[in-house]
């Protein structure tokens, strides 16, 4: 089953970012990204919804396990996923491990050490880096970067999204590094400079897996690698913004606009293999 309509526009009303680099692959590698995304976005939305869709979810789940032992459910997200899981060869455990992800969203508030973060981490981004490596045909030499890039994309979008996940109730960066009581924008006003160390402490780890999941892009052909890398490049742009002013989270959501998306693809498309700068450092990835 190829890619519809209906996962198109999930995946696009989930994700700016990555939906409009993601126009950049070759047809039949972005009707498999859109097949993806649209489990992953769907399976998101039931349990970031107000209220919380615990039942839909669970039902979703068991679609998933059935369709996975060979039924055919009727749900097209579900069926989609799990005919592209047989022919791209997905491990079962991966979407295992992004479902336990998903289901800690209904029972875990606060991620409080960044081993707590990395296990949400692992099942809800790095398994997605691990998709796209199998949707691309990519060596396994390429998976430990494919996982730094799920990673350090969850990682920023934490970061942004503070004051989002704060109205859900949600922290998950590792609020025991820091002496903040919370990332309520009341506590980071009453001590702005913890606040703003603590946030450029993240970004400065943010960057550190980026830059690792950068070196894996001599992995990945030249007609794959303009969406990715314009993906990349935009969560750069996101984290020095959020860098000069780390209150921005409370006034905005830090994202590209589709313009500025589509002018560095055009730019990466000239030049997919530049050596970038990394936004922060001193340092360039090749």
């Amino acid at each position: 089953m190829r890619s519809t309509e209906l996962h198109r526009d999930v995946f696009r009303a989930g994700s700016k970012t990555y939906f409009n680099s993601s126009l950049f692959f070759p047809p039949e590698v972005r009707d498999d990204v859109f097949l993806l995304y649209g489990f992953v976005r769907v399976a998101d939305d039931y349990v970031d919804s107000v209220p919380q869709q615990e039942t839909e979810f669970r039902r979703f789940v068991d679609r998933y396990r059935r369709s996975l032992s060979g039924d055919r459910t009727g749900d097209v997200i579900v069926d989609s996923f799990v005919e592209l899981t047989h022919r791209v060869g997905f491990d079962p455990a991966w979407t295992d491990a992004f479902l336990h992800s998903m289901k800690l969203d209904l029972t875990k508030q606060v991620h409080a050490t960044l081993a707590e973060t990395l296990e949400y981490v692992y099942g809800s981004a790095e398994v997605v880096g691990l998709y796209m490596a199998r949707i691309l045909g990519l060596s396994r030499e390429a998976d430990d970067a494919a996982r730094m890039l799920g990673r350090s994309m969850q990682f920023i979008n934490f970061i942004r999204d503070i004051n989002e996940d704060n109205a859900l109730g949600r922290t998950y960066l590792p609020i025991s590094e820091t002496s903040l009581a919370d990332l309520t924008e009341a506590q980071a006003r009453t001590h702005p400079d913890e606040f703003r160390s603590f946030v450029r402490a993240q970004l400065a780890r943010y960057r550190a897996w980026q830059a690792e999941a950068e070196r894996g892009y001599s992995f990945i052909p030249r007609s794959y690698l303009v969406p990715i890398r314009t993906a990349g490049d935009m969560y750069n742009w996101s984290a020095k913004r959020i860098a000069e002013d780390p209150f921005v989270v409370y006034r905005r959501k830090v994202k590209p606009t589709r313009a500025r998306i589509l002018a560095q693809a055009a730019a990466n498309f000239v030049a997919p293999r530049r050596a970038a700068a990394i936004p922060g450092t001193g340092e360039t990835s090749s």
